[in-house]
């Protein structure tokens, strides 16, 4: 027998470093996950580097990767995905920002990058919307809220470019950065120019807004400034059914992944609670999934907590969070005539709160696949696997080989 269908389930920097915390072990590999080594019991494993051994991976040219996008020939930056995932619709050539709601004191130093991980900035942005006035440049553009604290920037119109800086200055106590061309050239200037005016006249909409003066009424850090970065402009990408001959969707709560899944034509479906925090309706999410396979030939679904407590520092909490998901995970045991891959997307080591580039762990369970000896799903377990090490971009090949999907290459 042969499977028709692909469920691609990336736990979103789920692997990691030896934490002290941790007996010197992985969150990982510290967690009690039944139903994760019991897939691992079930398939092939290996470790992957996302796009080469010693490069650390961001999640969005991981996914492109992951994806069978090469992202050495697609990626441009980060900001128009993010845009894309916004539901801002990113022609070729228009030009795009990654944004956080942060925080500024009266003396104008960044206090909180995250604005205190605030939500629901619908309001904020719109205000930002109605209120600034780029006309003079000859521009249009559109400002959009993501999840939290997250928002995006898009720009349109002649003589524009992607080389330009960020304000984001990536700490505390620093003020916010000049965007500064980053070549030689009147586009470049003009950019800059452009951004420097769009975040001063945002700051005084922000500043001025009932829901900030709310929040300072409240003790919360007020979103009165805009940080941008991950500038980039939006390219041409191949279609994904075109390019493999498969219907499909992407569930996940980061505008990131869901951008980078309408730029290759992949539907998001929205699932409700889903926030891309630890408590993210996991359980929906995968609900939502199963569904999708009933008429989808691929599904790829972000499961992005584990990340959030690598960034934070925080392994016990990686753990738990690892153990919770394990539990709503019971239902892919009994899925049939489906491959199904999990794996991360990087590694995000409590230990540096960032991305590293040490490989992943990787599954692959389904029909027709040689089990190997693995019968736990960690960093140590999987790096001895029939798999071996292989890069992001080999992963979907192997699994539309399993589907028959594969062409041959050669008579």
């Amino acid at each position: 027998m042969t499977a028709n269908r692909i469920l691609f389930i990336v736990l979103d920097g789920i692997s990691d470093r030896p934490c002290p915390a941790l007996m010197n072990v992985t969150p990982l590999a510290a967690a009690k996950k039944p139903v994760l080594d019991k897939l691992a019991a079930e398939s092939i494993c290996g470790i992957m580097d996302t796009i080469a051994p010693g490069v650390r991976p961001g999640s969005d040219t991981a996914h492109l990767a992951l994806l069978g996008y090469d992202p050495y020939k697609y990626y441009t930056g980060r900001g128009p995905l993010e845009c894309e995932g916004t539901g801002i619709h990113m022609e070729p050539g228009m030009i795009g920002f990654r944004c956080n709601y942060a925080t500024v004191n009266p003396q104008g130093l960044v206090t909180d990058r995250r604005a205190g991980r605030i939500h629901d900035t619908a309001a904020l942005s719109q205000a930002i919307q109605e209120g600034v006035d780029l006309s003079r440049f000859g521009v249009e553009f559109v400002f959009r809220s993501g999840a939290g604290h997250r928002a995006a920037l898009a720009l349109k119109g002649e003589g524009l470019s992607h080389c330009v800086s960020s304000n984001d200055p990536k700490k505390e106590g620093i003020a916010p950065l000049t965007v500064k061309a980053l070549r030689q050239g009147a586009k470049d200037d003009k950019t800059a120019e452009i951004c420097n005016e769009f975040v001063k006249q945002s700051t005084k909409i922000l500043f001025n807004h009932p829901m900030n003066r709310e929040r300072l009424a409240q003790g919360l850090a007020p979103a009165n400034v805009v940080l941008m970065r991950g500038a980039g402009e939006m390219g041409n990408f191949e279609p994904f059914n075109k390019k493999y001959g498969l219907s499909g969707s992407v569930i996940s709560a980061a505008s990131l992944i869901t951008g980078i899944g309408r730029a290759v034509g992949l539907p998001h479906i929205e699932v409700a609670g889903a926030t891309g925090s630890q408590n993210s309706n996991v359980k929906g999410k995968i609900e939502a999934a199963l569904n999708e396979l009933k008429t989808k030939d691929f599904v790829l679904l972000n499961i992005k907590g584990a990340d959030e407590s690598g960034h934070d520092g925080l392994a016990e909490q990686k753990k738990a969070f690892i153990e919770k998901i394990d539990v709503l995970l019971e239902p892919l045991l009994g899925l049939e005539d489906t491959v199904i891959i999990i794996c991360g997307d990087h590694s995000t080591p409590c230990c540096i709160k960032d991305h590293s580039a040490d490989p992943v762990p990787v599954l692959v369970r389904g029909d027709g696949v040689r089990m190997d000896d693995v019968i736990r799903y960690d960093e140590y377990s999987c790096a001895k696997g029939g798999l071996n090490r292989i890069r992001g971009v080999d992963i979907l090949p192997i699994a539309l080989d399993l589907i028959n999907k594969s062409h041959k290459f050669g008579a």
